[in-house]
């Protein structure tokens, strides 16, 4: 039964489950500030309903379950000068970011496809994430001259061994089976059996008992699993230079994954770089709360300096792959202006957080 649409997010309700679907595919369901706010909405609704006892997120198109944040939209309304209506944005994404982290009711994703950026802040936080045969995940904003954001100073952090440092500082795109083994999914179903697994949610059996009866074997791991110990090894050094330095010298003996690995990072922001390694380093030791509001401050940062702006030129406006980061070089990044903007206790906080709502379930 539909109770509620909007163009870009609709809501239903099927029994026990209060449904979102993201509806954009053409944009591969990127978040504007609209769809935020409208689920953010919804979702304080339902948890006042007792009637929904689980909520279930899904994206219509096939290509992507979310590929982020509207990034078009926010580098637009930068360049125009609009900072209140970026401040908006940001705020208000990581405030449903916190809002789905302390939600008292599951939250089961259905991911089909690409999974990137804020796609991940909207179903990393809940409590399953359910990976098609064409999931992929990535949080790519080192490319952009961004940081990753969503929460992930929480989360990256937080996997097995040096896994997330590594997907924070390469933005590299893994799929279903390292996703799963590093607990980034929870289950595995294809994609043509999630309207039957929102379908037995309906019904209000446990989602435990939901999903587990649904879920098939995981396919195959892949390259993060394949090269656990390099991962380990390089990405524990203290520094991002470091770091470059071990995946140099394992390349020289041979790893192909080192070499493309150092390769990639090199295309990097170097400033992007070291705010992700100083995410890693921090937030392992971080509450959810504290890692939010320190992401607050970090975007205002970006949109202040120049490398968001000519990544995103350079990555979606012109696509001519060739940015000009400032500065080129890891030795002159300003680290002590990064170490300065997580040692800030004030700053901004984002909505939830003024609601004392930040703190995880």
């Amino acid at each position: 039964m539909a109770d509620g649409r909007d163009e870009d997010i609709l809501f239903a309700r099927h029994g026990a489950v209060g449904l979102v679907t993201l509806n954009r595919p053409r944009a591969l369901n990127a978040l504007t500030l609209d769809m935020i706010r409208a689920m953010d909405a919804r979702l304080r609704a339902w948890e006042a309903d007792g009637a929904v006892t689980r909520i279930v997120l899904r994206a219509n198109g096939g290509r992507a379950f979310c590929a982020g944040g509207d990034v078009r939209a926010v580098h637009a309304l930068a360049r125009a000068g609009r900072d209140a209506e970026v401040g908006d944005f940001w705020d208000g994404e990581y405030g449903l970011d916190a809002l789905i982290a302390a939600y008292p009711k599951p939250i089961v994703s259905l991911i089909g496809g690409i999974v990137m950026g804020g796609g991940n802040g909207l179903s990393v936080h809940g409590s399953h994430r359910v990976a098609s045969e064409g999931y992929r995940f990535a949080m790519p904003e080192v490319g952009i001259g961004f940081f990753p954001d969503v929460g992930m100073t929480y989360v990256l952090p937080r996997l097995p061994g040096r896994t997330g440092t590594y997907l924070a500082l390469t933005g590299a795109t893994i799929g279903a089976g390292d996703a799963l083994a590093l607990g980034l999914a929870t289950h595995y179903v294809r994609a043509d059996g999630f309207d039957a697994v929102v379908a037995a949610l309906g019904e209000g059996s446990a989602v435990d008992g939901v999903l587990a009866a649904h879920a098939e074997a995981p396919p195959p791991t892949g390259p993060v699993v394949a090269e656990r110990d390099l991962i380990d090894g390089c990405f524990s050094e203290p520094s991002v230079a470091d770091i470059l330095a071990r995946l140099d010298g394992a390349a020289a003996r041979g790893s192909a994954f080192a070499a493309d690995t150092a390769a990639l990072m090199r295309t990097r922001s170097p400033t992007s770089l070291c705010i992700a390694h100083a995410q890693m380093r921090r937030g392992v030791a971080m509450e959810f709360s504290d890692c939010i509001a320190a992401e607050i401050r970090l975007a205002g940062f970006l949109m202040r300096g120049h490398d968001f702006f000519e990544g995103v030129r350079a990555a979606l406006l012109d696509k001519d792959g060739a940015p000009d980061w400032r500065p080129a070089s890891l030795d002159a990044v300003d680290h002590a202006a990064i170490a300065g903007i997580f040692d800030d206790t004030g700053g901004p906080a984002p909505r939830s957080d003024r609601e004392g709502r930040t703190d995880r379930a």
